[in-house]
């Protein structure tokens, strides 16, 4: 791969950017704090805003790295971020990242994820040179994987009891894109 690190990405609705240490009360605000929204994430809801800077500052130290991937999801309109889309593991091996994202409750199916993912692909493919996009999702969260079929994704299975989020151990329902099915198909 040809590691370029996060970079800002526009789109109609949305700037993609590295996060910043100011982004931490609105973080907590939006979406660490929100139990609804990491019901199904592998991390726990964040019980201070303390937590959150913690986590925000290690994110921030990251970004020196060429192979480090976290976008805060900020919405034009609101001019704050709203939630968080990253490559959450990487095989060099094989040219492979896999997609986590994650965004506050209120702001579900309004196509915001949609709209954020589909913006980083063409990056990770044309860029980052990337064979392999994959992200997975819980099947009781159907509304994941909805983002990964509107962008293109194609669904691999299922696999039983693969996985762990904070309910627990779950199943995996599996999502890919290729670079050689995006350069003909373009979602």
């Amino acid at each position: 791969m040809n590691h370029l690190g996060t970079i800002e990405i526009e789109t109609e609705r949305l700037c993609l950017r590295k996060f910043l240490t100011q982004d931490d009360e609105m973080a907590y605000r939006n979406w660490t704090s929100d139990n609804q929204t990491t019901s199904y994430l592998r991390w726990p809801t964040h019980a201070s805003l303390e937590v959150t800077q913690r986590v925000l500052s290690d994110w921030i130290a990251s970004y020196s790295r060429k192979d480090f991937y976290q976008w805060a999801i900020v919405l034009k309109a609101l001019g704050e971020p709203i939630g968080t889309i990253s490559v959450v593991d990487q095989n060099e091996r094989v040219n492979l990242v896999h997609i986590g994202y994650c965004i506050g409750s209120k702001w579900w199916n309004q196509g915001i994820t949609t709209e954020a993912f589909r913006a980083i692909i063409p990056y990770l493919f044309n860029k980052v040179k990337v064979n392999r996009i994959e992200a997975q999702h819980d099947p009781n969260n159907p509304g994941s994987g909805k983002v990964m079929q509107k962008c293109g994704l194609k669904y691999e299975g299922t696999l039983r009891e693969a996985d762990f989020s904070n309910k627990g151990i779950v199943d995996a329902a599996m999502y890919s894109l290729l670079a050689s099915e995006y350069n003909t198909e373009k979602p």
